[in-house]
């Protein structure tokens, strides 16, 4: 984070902010954007179609495959629902001639029809030539006025036409809405853009998963915001086979179908409901695909025994070892012969399945009756413990084949993919294949939580990057910066995109549902009439963005002002700022990788001083306690205890410290209250629930914001302490955690009529509860700070450094860091050659020679591997390049060498600069949004 970013935003510098990250010139300005979304070229043309019309009629011609297609009928009558909502009458037809005078007439066409051509022919646009490309288009059809609404396929045809008609459902004056002048061309940037909603519990899952009115609405919702899949996930819930309490659905076959030839059935499950729950799933599936969107059907779990589960509310029976493989096979095709409709199946292959690591016999079984369904069925499988003799058994079916893996972690950190995993999940030489879980244990250990080494060019097989939802579950989450940056980062390395787990996934997991809905609001009035309501924004940010990063404020803005009317700025901004909080935390600061132990939105303390006080993270480094934690990205980002010893050893740190990420979480605590502040103003109705829900979830999480970056500190300060037994270090390390304490205390009580207080998300301690609850371990661990007063570190034993040098560690601690600000320029190679020399080379315009070195970190795209560097060497150029401002540039050159660069990855590398006065930096770093990718990646030419 460089000097820039340290300024408290203004709301102007927050609208530009955004809208730059959108790809455009200014808020709310209408020009042209970026790759993914850019569109045509409109030769400065302005035509309306609209021509003070009063009604709406809408062409369609039979002879047009993909209008006549059935997802784009539907859209069709979803246009004229809107319109009539808002009293606007319409009517179809197959001619622009049947349409009356006074009339806005639109054109729903696929672009190779005779009648989208001759538009967009006339008006000079060329839609992109890729699938769910999309115009809206206005222009001439004989001799009329139309708006043409196009897609090169039915997909694209879909969100032409739903987005007319999300205009006209936000607008004022719908029909205005519609007055489209300049022609809007689209093309998504990522090929999958996914939902997962998971079934977790009995007690607040039935409801949802047998309502087909809800199914109608959620599914128009996601069709609407530009997912193009839906994935229903089935035997999630539990990681192991022991302590099950709500197994309905967990081992799926026998809750959805009699398979011939097997008597297995689900204990105290009768055939009627066992035969409905098949039909809802095949009601789900087909609705999905009426609208155009791919259905995934997950089966996460193919145990079927459980273990010191006393307590469980379904057993299987009629199943032995000897017939599991074969049964699931049949199961499966039985399954994908009653619901024609799924698209593909998602598997958990690694020992959380239920089967051994390694068992390929029983998933070749299992992928058999895939093929014998007699359709094209995709094979998804998560990658954790994924081995070539996986990849070649779902290849050798001659399905489509996806390999899962998840994005950061069980969390979502900032919008790029990890410079580096943490050396927890690296394989080492002591961990051989053996066991359960031989692999993801064992040597592809580092699959557990990243891509690993999937990314290779010669795959064979498509990557689709999966966010679970440890870090975000409960809270409002809406930044379109972040959202936009996560749109560009899906597509990885040719990555296919993402799957998203939908808020409050999880919620009642083992056993902890409890009646009263899913929402967990203790005001009634706050509660929305279905759970996902509460969370449009977040599902429109995510949709919209991920097909088109680039895509035009009014995308989102528009809901924005129809929901908060004259605050609708001040909104955006406080959510916006309040929701970057936790993903950069989790990103610097990670206690567990698993969203099974850490959830930092109601947040389990780990203590500072005693790592023998109980909490659940377990796979984090000893001894266990908060200065030792990793960063979900070790490479990028300082840990608390070592920013302590190189603080008072003087070294340079080039990496973010917690120091850093600090005074960030303060900036956009500070910057979120004061446009809540200013929302509150300006709101015209302060009782709406929709605004209260909002006031609520951005308080929480400025108050998560404030308690973190004053941990972070209280972190570092107690280090110091801990290894100079220096009394004023541990004065300041209590105040500032005593201000933690309170930030805490205050985001609690405002959050304790809010929100139930036993809000479960699981039967552990970590997972249900209140933020009260956790009140009362901050307050233990300040206590074991206060008595380290009594109990010093030995004198042999601490690092040898004068008061002097602690006062200035402690002044670095409670200040504010600047980075250094050296104007440079560096131009990415387009591609490398295998086998060839990669040469590097940074201009620095510096004319003080403040710049001593710089040094490239370099690194294969596999996560398995370290970083390479290599020292570039600077010499003046000739002739010298010359800036106006700055001066003369110093070219610094290095190269990735050939030995390295003979392999099938890409290459990922970045820069590491110092300077005189000892002072380190990284380029091209963290900007002022948090939402660029802090590296760079070349792929082979």
């Amino acid at each position: 984070m460089n000097s820039a970013d340290r300024h408290q935003p203004t709301r102007r510098e927050f609208l530009r902010q955004a809208a730059l990250a959108a790809g455009c010139t200014a808020a709310g300005t209408i020009t042209g954007c970026g790759e993914a979304g850019r569109k045509a070229d409109t030769a400065g043309q302005e035509v309306s179609a609209t021509g003070g019309a009063s009604s709406v009629f809408i062409v369609c011609d039979p002879a047009d495959v993909v209008a006549a297609g059935e997802p784009a009928q539907w859209s069709i009558k979803q246009l004229q629902a809107s319109l009539s909502a808002k009293s606007i009458a319409s009517g179809v037809g197959q001619r622009v001639g049947q349409a009356l005078a006074g009339t806005l007439c639109i054109v729903a066409a696929g672009t190779a029809s005779p009648l989208a051509r001759e538009v967009l022919s006339g008006a000079s646009v060329a839609v992109p030539n890729s699938p769910e490309a999309l115009g809206l288009v206005p222009g001439q059809l004989s001799g009329r006025p139309v708006l043409l609404a196009c897609g090169r396929d039915i997909r694209g045809l879909v969100y032409a036409i739903l987005e007319l008609a999300d205009r006209v459902d936000h607008a004022a004056n719908p029909l205005a809405a519609l007055e489209i002048r300049l022609p809007v061309t689209e093309q998504p940037a990522n090929r999958v853009r996914s939902i997962m909603r998971l079934f977790a519990s009995d007690v607040e899952d039935k409801s949802w998963y047998y309502d087909k009115s809800f199914w109608q609405q959620y599914l128009s919702l996601l069709v609407a915001q530009r997912f193009n899949r839906f994935a229903l996930a089935l035997g999630i819930g539990y990681d192991f086979t022991s302590r099950l309490r709500d197994t309905y659905f967990h081992f799926a076959y026998p809750f959805l179908v009699s398979v011939p030839g097997y008597d297995v059935r689900a204990s105290g499950l009768s055939d009627a409901e066992r035969d409905g729950n098949l039909e809802m799933l095949r009601f789900i599936s087909e609705e999905a695909t009426r609208r155009g969107l791919h259905f995934q059907l997950g089966l996460w779990t193919h145990a079927y025994q459980w273990t010191d589960s006393p307590n469980v509310n379904y057993t299987i029976e009629g199943l032995s070892p000897e017939t599991h493989a074969a049964y699931c096979g049949a199961g499966l095709e039985t399954l994908l012969k009653a619901c024609p409709a799924i698209g593909g199946v998602t598997f958990r292959i690694h020992g959380e399945s239920g089967v051994a690591e390694g068992s390929y016999e029983f998933w070749k079984t299992v992928f058999a009756g895939i093929g014998r369904c007699g359709r094209r069925v995709e094979i998804d499988m998560h990658a954790k413990g994924m081995d070539q003799g996986m990849i070649d058994l779902a290849l050798a079916t001659g399905m489509p084949v996806s390999i899962s893996p998840k994005y950061w972690a069980e969390h979502m950190g900032l919008p790029y993919h990890q410079a580096a995993i943490r050396p927890t999940e690296l394989p080492r030489p002591d961990r051989q294949d053996r066991g359960f879980f031989s692999r993801s244990s064992g040597s592809r250990s580092f699959l557990r939580y990243g891509y690993g080494d999937l990314l290779t060019e010669e795959r064979r097989y498509n990557i689709l990057h999966r966010m679970w939802p440890g870090t975000q579950r409960l809270l409002l989450w809406g930044d379109p910066v972040m959202a936009a940056a996560y749109g560009r980062a899906s597509s990885f390395c040719g990555s296919n995109g993402v799957e998203l787990f939908e808020p409050l996934s999880f919620k009642g997991r083992k056993g902890s549902g409890l009646p009263g809905g899913r929402d967990a609001y203790a005001d009634a009035t706050l509660r929305p009439a279905r759970d996902y309501e509460k969370y449009l924004y977040e599902y429109r940010l995510w949709g919209r963005l991920l097909y088109n990063p680039d895509a035009e404020p009014d995308t989102w803005r528009r809901f924005l002002r129809d929901e908060y009317r004259g605050a609708a700025v001040e909104c955006e901004g406080a959510l916006a700022y309040a929701s970057r909080v936790l993903p950069l935390f989790t990103t610097a600061h990670t206690p567990s990788a698993a969203n099974n132990n850490y959830w930092p939105e109601i947040y389990t303390n780990m203590p500072i001083v005693d790592a023998a006080r109980p909490h659940p993270y377990g796979d984090t480094p000893s001894p266990k306690r908060f200065g030792t934690v990793s960063p979900l990205d070790p490479q990028l980002f300082l840990r608390v205890d070592d920013c302590a010893d190189g603080l008072l050893r003087g070294e340079p740190m080039a990496k973010y410290s917690p120091i850093e990420v600090a005074q960030r979480l303060d900036d956009l605590a500070d910057a979120a209250l004061e446009h809540l502040h200013d929302a509150e103003k300006e709101i015209a109705d302060r009782k709406s629930p929709a605004f209260r829900r909002l006031v609520a979830d951005v308080a929480v999480q400025s108050g998560l914001g404030r308690f973190f970056a004053a941990k972070l500190r209280a972190g570092v300060l107690y280090a110091i302490y801990d290894l100079t037994a220096e009394p004023k270090a541990l004065e300041e390390a209590l105040d500032v955690y005593r201000r933690a304490r309170k930030a805490w205390a205050e985001l609690a009580a405002q959050a304790q009529d809010v929100y139930v207080r036993d809000i479960t998300f699981g039967l552990d301690q970590q997972l249900r509860g209140h933020w009260l609850d956790r009140l009362p371990a901050i307050d233990e661990d300040i206590a074991d700070m206060e008595k380290r007063a009594q109990s010093p570190r030995p004198a042999d034993q601490r690092i040898p450094v004068s008061a002097a040098e602690v006062a200035q560690a402690l002044r670095v601690v409670l200040g504010r860091v600047q980075r250094p600000a050296v104007p440079l320029v560096h131009v990415v190679p387009p591609f490398f050659s295998a086998g060839q020399p990669m040469p590097i080379e940074l201009m620095l315009f510096d004319p003080q020679g403040l710049v001593v070195a710089v040094r490239l970190h370099y690194r294969r795209v596999h996560q398995a591997e370290s970083y390479q560097t290599a020292d570039l060497v600077s010499q003046k150029k000739d002739p010298p390049v010359r800036n106006a401002a700055t001066g003369d540039a110093s070219r610094w050159n290095a190269a990735i060498p050939s030995e390295y660069t003979n392999t099938s990855y890409p290459l990922q590398y970045y820069f590491e600069l110092r300077d005189e006065a000892g002072r380190a930096w990284l380029y091209p770093g963290f900007g002022a949004t948090l939402a660029n990718q802090p590296y760079f990646v070349v792929r082979q030419g």
